[in-house]
């Protein structure tokens, strides 16, 4: 069973590819939306961070 960080780390071109991965043109649109999804909510999550440890009382 593949791991989810792996799929992550292949979304963002870190992790090696799968060659028994299926290719096609709708599949690699999907893994772009995947893609800009993630970094979209790594993104809102370092500033959610940020704001939480910013923040004066």
């Amino acid at each position: 069973m593949k791991s989810i960080w792996q799929q992550i780390l292949r979304y963002l071109y870190i992790g090696k590819k799968d060659p028994s991965a299926p290719q096609g043109r709708y599949v690699s649109m999907m893994h772009g939306m995947n893609r800009i999804s993630i970094i979209v909510f790594l993104i809102a999550l370092i500033i959610m961070l940020v704001k939480l440890f910013t923040r004066h009382h």
